[in-house]
């Protein structure tokens, strides 16, 4: 049973890691037409034992359309003409997706302007009207 590390407290089992081969689309003459060089990783995010209730929230809310309604995690790669290299960055897409699931979002503290910012604040807005009040056309009376 051999684990991955994600992060320094986040491990998941590579039998949790389904891998595909397929063809891949585009150019690329009969080579493309006669090899799998395509990879589609599969990750079933709801029947994961290896993350928390939390981190699951987190990753289905940041694969977004490449989540089924299944729970399962999609991830296709068909960038480059080797099989193997295909493999390597879905599995690195899937890497950075858990990392990014992993980090805890920090809980913004309420804050109140200070009175001298307020101050400030109201201080710069009448010079910038008495500076827009001397503009405009000149008194024809004067």
């Amino acid at each position: 049973m051999a684990a991955i590390e994600i992060t320094a407290n986040l491990w998941i089992r590579e039998e949790e890691l389904i891998e595909r081969s397929t063809r891949a689309s585009g150019p690329g003459g009969q080579h493309v037409n006669k090899t799998s060089t395509a990879v589609e990783l599969r990750f079933d995010v709801r029947s994961s034992p290896s993350l928390s209730e939390e981190v699951k929230a987190r990753l289905v809310a940041l694969a977004g359309g490449r989540m089924t309604k299944d729970g399962v995690l999609i991830l296709c790669a068909e960038g480059s003409r080797s099989q193997e290299m295909n493999r390597q960055e879905a599995r690195e897409r899937l890497f950075a997706l858990l990392r990014a699931a992993a980090v805890r979002p920090r809980i913004r503290k309420k804050t109140r302007p200070s009175r001298a910012s307020k101050l400030r604040r109201l201080a710069s807005k009448s010079h910038r009207s008495a500076v827009k009040s001397t503009r405009g056309r000149p008194d024809p009376s004067a």
